[in-house]
């Protein structure tokens, strides 16, 4: 095991202790060493471990953070090839699993990541019972679902990523489009985080003004159905673009991450689209799929029934019988 040295706890007569945040990042590879890096530099947690079996991989990930956590908000950071590393996590992001290849769907990787999470997730749960867990490797929907069945834990506690970054490239596109701040821009890509995914458009609204009805600024023309198509499509494909060009998808993955990591640890009750197992949201369960839902302290609570168009409806349970029918072939 490698873990930095700590300073030892004070006597409980000089200095009461104080509970602090700990996360745990499962997997120290492209996506799990990032996750770490941003989650240090946003202060998202006190502790943050990784485990991963290669120790010596996790090792350096750690000596290397280390080396600058004088530059970061006040943390630590701890790393081993023991599960033992994450005991007593508040929350568990997984990461590891089968690395996607350029010209491989999310739904091709389902088979070794999902044997991977019954081999890892009982581990977990024997030394952080009480955390909430965030599946982020991929496919992320199946394998949340798939989670859900082999832990047993309750659907709040465990959940998938979804398409929190999905959503975020959605309005960083249209951001660019209508010219206007990504901040200023709320739309949701919902559904599958894949290739059945589509965006909310009946909900999406521009600094208050439905996207539907934006009329342009700054010479641009509204959004014609080909335009709204065109960007559906970018967001859709965006992550192959990124896997051709340099193997992987870490940086905003890892930032959309410590989003989700700060809205449980901060008790925030924020609205992210994430992936969760439905019962009865549009006619649609036993299937888990993104759609916006409140995450706070105990993790994935409610699922917020946004207004749908009769389109939009049959496209999410269009998604949802698609990756229920993946879930059917492993025995889900």
């Amino acid at each position: 095991m490698y873990f930095e040295p700590q300073t030892p706890n004070a006597s409980p007569e000089v200095r009461p202790t104080r509970r602090t945040s700990k996360v745990a990042i499962v997997g120290a590879g492209a996506v799990g060493a990032t996750m770490a890096y941003a989650a240090l530099m946003r202060g998202s947690a006190r502790t943050v471990a990784l485990y991963d079996i290669n120790a010596a991989k996790v090792q350096a990930e750690v000596l290397d953070l280390s080396h600058g956590i004088q530059f970061m908000p006040m943390a630590q950071v701890i790393g081993s090839d023991d599960v033992e590393v994450c005991r007593d996590a508040d929350i568990i992001m997984v990461t590891a699993g089968a690395k996607q290849k350029p010209g491989q769907t999310r739904i091709d990787l389902a088979a070794a990541t999902i044997s991977l999470v019954k081999k890892i997730l009982p581990q977990l749960q024997e030394v952080a019972p009480n955390a909430v867990y965030v599946m982020v490797t991929n496919p992320v929907d199946v394998v949340t679902y798939a989670a859900l069945k082999v832990s047993g834990l309750p659907q709040e506690q465990l959940f998938g990523s979804g398409t929190v970054l999905d959503s975020s490239r959605l309005r960083y596109v249209l951001a660019r489009e209508c010219a206007v701040a990504v901040q200023n821009v709320h739309a949701y890509m919902v559904g599958e985080h894949g290739d059945s995914e589509f965006p909310l458009w009946s909900s999406a609204t521009i600094g208050g003004v439905p996207l539907l009805d934006w009329p342009g600024v700054d010479g641009r023309s509204p959004l014609s159905a080909q335009r709204r198509e065109d960007v559906a499509e970018e967001v859709v494909k965006s992550a192959y673009r990124i896997i051709e060009g340099k193997g992987a998808t870490n940086y905003a993955v890892a930032l959309a991450g410590s989003r989700i990591i700060e809205a449980v640890l901060n008790d925030e009750h924020r609205v992210l689209p994430v992936s969760t197992q439905l019962n009865d949201y549009y006619g649609i369960s036993d299937v888990c799929l993104s759609v916006p839902s409140i995450v706070g302290r105990s993790g994935c609570t409610d699922r917020l029934l946004v207004p749908m168009s009769d389109d939009e409806i049959a496209q999410l349970r269009a998604s949802g019988q698609s990756l229920r029918d993946v879930a059917r072939q492993f025995g889900f």
